[in-house]
């Protein structure tokens, strides 16, 4: 991270405080993944509050999802609004049964991709590192196999339908040295001897974020009826507990900086609903408090562009591999 990224960062955190949603989601379906606990939570929240018909906690554990769910029934006031599905997004198999049971709702205005992981051991979940399958492949993977109900209530409701990541400000914080791998990007990331996982997170939000941005691009040169905008959020720095992994020493920084910094995971959840409410000129784009942000320098340079193709055309290689025929959905 330069200099002038970090004054930026550190202005956007003591003196920025997102805009609390105002805008109605009147009739709207919507699923929040990662919505137990944390951002995911108040997003979710804020979505009941803004009157969607319906809100879809899309949670690894049913049990801490129905705890969710009650928690905003209780301060909302609004019963028979939100509902609990399994997803575990380590598992290809769990997102393809998620996605399918999504094609018999009777329509889905909004996705808020926010669940993700920060870990320092290397484990395999799937043909990935766990990192990248649940921070990268399954969220792409799912929001390729959402795309046609997406679609289809974009045209049935004619109002563009949103897919949202959740990404971060750390993309900025990696070199990443594996863009210059003879071989696979994902194949280097998949080995154990080459992994750098202090820096791993990092890396899985600049994929996501170069990946999104082709995704974008795709979608805008497609005939396909049903308008979708999509976009990765940075919340900023959020308490949350998804650095509960770092060691003893780390964790008594992150407690100062937390006091010192941090936005309160209600303020964190304000700038998922923005992504949420899917302006046009948010689509391909890196939002950063509640507006259209300036991503890192490598990504807007002629390398991040090559690497950002080139990062597409391996992973839609590898997402036609896990479920054939997805690619035709854009």
């Amino acid at each position: 991270m330069s200099v002038s990224n970090l004054l930026d960062y550190v202005h956007s955190q003591l003196s920025v405080t997102p805009p609390y949603p105002t805008k109605q989601f009147t009739n709207q379906t919507c699923i929040v993944t990662g919505s137990n606990v944390g951002m995911g939570l108040e997003a979710a929240r804020h979505l009941v509050r803004l009157g969607a018909a319906k809100v879809i906690l899309a949670v690894r554990s049913i049990t801490k999802g129905e705890e969710a769910a009650r928690s905003i029934v209780a301060s909302e006031k609004r019963e028979g609004v939100v509902e609990v599905w399994e997803l575990d997004l380590a598992s290809y198999q769990s997102v393809e049964a998620f996605a399918q049971r999504a094609q018999g709702l009777p329509r889905l205005d909004v996705v808020v991709a926010n669940a993700g992981i920060l870990v320092y051991n290397f484990a395999m979940a799937e043909d990935n590192e766990s990192t990248i399958t649940v921070n990268v492949v399954s969220h792409m993977l799912l929001a390729l196999l959402l795309l046609p109900k997406l679609r289809e209530t974009a045209v049935t409701v004619r109002k563009h339908s949103v897919f949202t990541f959740t990404g971060s400000f750390t993309h900025w914080m990696t070199k990443f040295p594996e863009r210059n791998s003879e071989h696979i990007f994902f194949a280097d990331l998949a080995d154990e001897k080459k992994a750098r996982m202090k820096d791993r997170y990092y890396v899985s939000k600049l994929i996501q974020l170069l990946t999104m941005r082709e995704f974008a691009n795709e979608l805008s040169k497609s005939h396909k009826n049903g308008k979708v905008i999509v976009s990765v959020v940075n919340p900023g720095f959020v308490k949350t507990e998804i650095m509960r992994h770092a060691g003893a020493m780390l964790q008594v920084g992150l407690k100062v900086l937390r006091k010192v910094l941090a936005r309160t995971t209600e303020e964190g959840g304000r700038t998922l609903i923005h992504g949420a409410e899917g302006g046009e000129e948010t689509h391909g784009q890196y939002l950063n408090d509640c507006k259209v942000g300036i991503v890192g320098e490598f990504v807007s340079s002629p390398e991040g562009e090559q690497k950002q193709k080139q990062l597409w055309r391996e992973l839609t290689e590898k997402l036609e591999s896990i479920h054939p025929g997805c690619l035709q959905n854009i």
